[in-house]
């Protein structure tokens, strides 16, 4: 129970949503559980994604040219359409069907289908279809097609292509926007069997190769007319006799290591695969590898969801994208939403896969750490020293931030500004920290983690500028989280000044930079500090910012930005009343001819994020350091403040309140647990899922049960716990990697908490609860009351 992902009927509305939940991938490319008898239409879109695979194009939006750079859709491998002898292709919007099912199999990677078509006169043709992409050889896919007549004998017509004439055109609102990424599509036979595709993209020069074997007993035919190759096959039915067509798909671009050219890497590689019984075992056995190294015993019906989230996760960042240049891109690999941008949505990630697989999480931090200097030089145009991280990123770590966005409601291309959510730095820095303390890595550490932190924590340092009259130093012209705040009302520059979660997150960067510094070996502090021109002068100034960074009270709770407890309050009640779903109040405003600038709301988690990044000790901790005082009744005042001015317009919002509200409000807190486990299942943003899954929402749910419920902090050289469980999560499991020690089991369970440590020859774990230390050697299990 709980490892199928199931869907009955045909319903052409749902078809985008269950495309998105269906998709398969293994970190290194993915594609969409489309139909593959259908074609991209306003129901269907069977879009095909390489990690890191970006191109550039400019178009005319407005009146203005706009460049944009996206994660292109490559050329369909998927297609593989049938029909009768004279008689149209079938699909499920052009022939009555019968029935109609897919099943996801999470434990396999596998993805069924059964439909059977309605042919008239008592007849029909039942479809049933099993897919993969490989998750042991991350360059291939296969499709399993039988084919069973019912009540005839005919000749059925299949073909089978590769289409290179896709475009990008997954997202309603980008229509506008030039989406024909491919160029080049030339298409040849290498076997009697095999056909082959290479195209570039237009401006990237990211050369593609494809090629399919098609296989069944019949004769294969071949046609190439550009911008597709087809395989066509005639079949024999016979009423209860099944007919079988493979097709074996591989995949290559010229970003791939370790081959000279994309096409002849594909033809060779199609051409040495298995049959499709073999490749399904070798699929099989890597996924039942995955599923051990993140192992979560979850009961009842939120344990199947967060099977599907973990599985999705895992489909997006494999082990393979230890081998890859990428990032973690928002919607994962299965959709066109955010262009495939990298954003902060890490932060939520990274601390899952560090305990898990921290290669994973090394490769992901090398990403931004080969974009450094492309933040320093961004920070350098801004006037600022140290390094700028763009809020979007894609192929080479400039600022792909849109600069215009679509108000679908009223029409209205608006001026983008979040590029000013310079806390992403902090974001990484956090990442960096995070995955340092639980994989125990010191090279990484003393090398790359101390450039990253350095040129992150000289960028806070020098935005901040102090201000006589308050005695502090402030940080201007931001714009935090919420993202519905961008401006003050009236103001003709956009920013804020002050964001609380800025300048704390800010302050907590210098203080661990500074740790992290004083901490290296002295021929590596000195060869940095060669490097990058640091000397105690300034290592001076941060530390007097790092205590002395502004934050902003009001009506005795935490502001979100200096003069949020000024604005107008909302009138919540007449809003809800009117348009019932509200969750994205800035565009239904702008619609009105207002904005939320002029109002206290805000789209999601703000100020209460910093009680999902930090755990109350060291929030406390942090305030003290700044010479505040932050106690339980002032932040639970905060947490009531900001919960009834929150309209929770991403899928982030319900995670991160059902994190805090753990500890702050339990009674409430699993309403939001909720809505964060039911957020892309029940597509709560209305249509989104539909464009991409929201990869931080669904790692941010395992990580809730396995660090947020748990208390589970990595630091010092312990696993820190202080379970906090819910009445409705109170008994559970899971296993971890933690420095060196593979599959290390927790189980919470009535009270008690059992931690199993296995035999190996790695140095024993310090185990650390609010009342007490354990120390666990290799081959030990320990069993613990927790107080109540």
């Amino acid at each position: 129970m709980g490892w199928t992902w199931e869907y009955e009927g045909y319903e052409p509305a749902d078809e985008r949503l269950r495309e998105s939940l269906c998709a398969l991938g293994n970190g290194y490319f993915a594609t969409r559980g489309a139909l593959p008898e259908c074609s991209a239409d306003d129901v269907h879109y069977p879009g095909t994604y390489v990690a890191g695979c970006y191109n550039r194009l400019t178009s005319d939006v407005a009146g203005r040219m706009v460049e944009n750079e996206d994660m292109v859709n490559l050329p369909n491998w998927l297609s593989l359409r049938f029909r009768l002898r004279g008689r149209p292709w079938l699909t499920p919007d052009t022939a009555p069907v019968l029935e109609h099912r897919q099943v996801l199999h999470l434990s396999s990677g596998v993805l069924e289908r059964l439909t059977c078509y309605g042919l008239g006169d008592g007849r029909a043709l039942t479809v049933r279809q099993q897919r993969l992409v490989h998750m042991a050889d991350p360059h291939l896919a296969a499709l399993r097609t039988d084919f069973t007549a019912d009540g005839f004998t005919g000749e059925l017509h299949v073909e089978a292509a590769l289409d290179g004439g896709v475009t990008n055109a997954g997202v309603a609102r980008y229509r506008d926007l030039d989406g024909r990424h491919l160029t080049h599509e030339h298409a040849g036979t290498a076997e009697h069997d095999t056909v082959w595709l290479r195209c570039r993209t237009r401006t990237s020069d990211i050369r593609v190769g494809m090629a399919s074997r098609l296989t069944a007993d019949a004769p294969v035919t071949v046609r190439h007319a550009r911008p597709r190759t087809t395989q066509r096959i005639r079949l024999h039915l016979a009423p209860g006799r099944t007919a079988t067509v493979d097709k074996t798909v591989a995949l290559h671009t010229s970003r791939d290591p370790a081959i000279s050219d994309p096409l002849h890497a594909a033809v060779a590689r199609v051409g040495r695969a298995p049959g499709f019984d073999e490749l399904l075992r070798g699929h099989r056995t890597a996924w039942a590898q995955l599923w051990r190294r993140a192992d979560l015993d979850v009961a009842g019906e939120a344990g199947s969801i967060l099977r599907l989230h973990l599985f999705h996760v895992l489909q997006t960042l494999s082990p393979h994208t230890a081998d890859l240049d990428v990032g973690v891109p928002a919607r994962g690999l299965h959709g066109e939403a955010y262009r495939g941008h990298v954003f902060w949505d890490e932060l939520f990630v990274l601390p899952f896969l560090n305990l898990h697989f921290p290669e994973v999480s090394r490769a992901l931090l090398r990403y931004r750490h080969r974009r450094l200097e492309q933040a320093c030089t961004a920070a350098l145009h801004a006037g600022r020293r140290g390094a700028m991280y763009p809020w979007q990123s894609g192929s080479d770590g400039r600022e792909e931030t849109q600069q215009l966005h679509l108000n679908p409601r009223s029409g209205r291309w608006l001026a983008d500004h979040s590029h000013l959510q310079h806390h992403v730095g902090s974001a990484i820095a956090y990442n960096v920290w995070q995955y340092c303390e639980a994989s125990g890595d010191t090279e990484f550490r003393h090398t790359k983690a101390a450039e990253m932190l350095l040129q992150i924590a000289r960028f806070w340092a020098d935005a901040a500028g102090y201000d006589q009259t308050l005695g502090r130093y402030r940080i201007r012209g931001v714009v935090g989280p919420d993202e519905y705040h961008d401006a003050y009302p009236g103001a003709r520059q956009p920013g804020l000044d002050d964001n609380a979660y800025t300048n704390v997150t800010a302050s907590w960067v210098l203080t661990r930079t500074l740790e992290l510094i004083n901490g290296l070996p002295e021929p590596r502090r000195r060869e940095l500090a060669e490097r990058t021109g640091l000397d105690d002068d300034e290592l001076g100034h941060w530390e007097e910012v790092s205590r002395t960074l502004h934050v902003p009270f009001h009506q005795g709770v935490i502001s979100q930005f200096d003069g949020y407890g000024d604005l107008a309050e909302l009138d919540w009640h007449r809003y809800r009343q009117e348009y019932g779903d509200i969750r994205r109040l800035d565009r239904i405003l702008e619609a009105e001819g207002d904005t939320v600038n002029r109002y206290q709301a805000s789209k999601q988690a703000d100020v209460l994020m910093l009680g999902y990044l930090f755990s109350p000790a060291e929030l406390q901790g942090l305030f003290a350091r700044l010479g505040l005082r932050l106690n339980d009744e002032t932040w639970h005042r905060t947490v009531d403040y900001y919960l009834h001015r929150t309209s929770h317009g991403s899928t982030l919002s319900g995670l991160v309140h059902g994190w805090i509200l753990t500890r702050a409000r339990r009674a409430e807190a699993w309403q939001f647990v909720q809505e964060a486990l039911r957020g892309d299942i029940a597509d709560v943003q209305g249509g989104t899922t539909g464009e991409g899954i929201h990869l931080g929402a669904m790692a941010g749910t395992l990580d809730l049960v396995q660090r947020g419920l748990t208390g589970l902090e990595t630091r010092e050289g312990a696993l820190w716990l202080d379970p906090v469980p819910l009445p409705e999560l109170s008994s559970y499991g899971f296993s971890l990697r933690y420095q060196g020690n593979w599959g290390v089991r927790l189980r919470l369970r009535h009270g008690r908490l059992e931690i199993t440590v296995p035999s190996s020859d790695e140095t024993a774990i310090d185990v650390r609860l609010p009342d007490r230390a354990v120390r666990l050697e290799p081959g030990e299990t320990g069993r613990l009351v927790l107080p109540e």
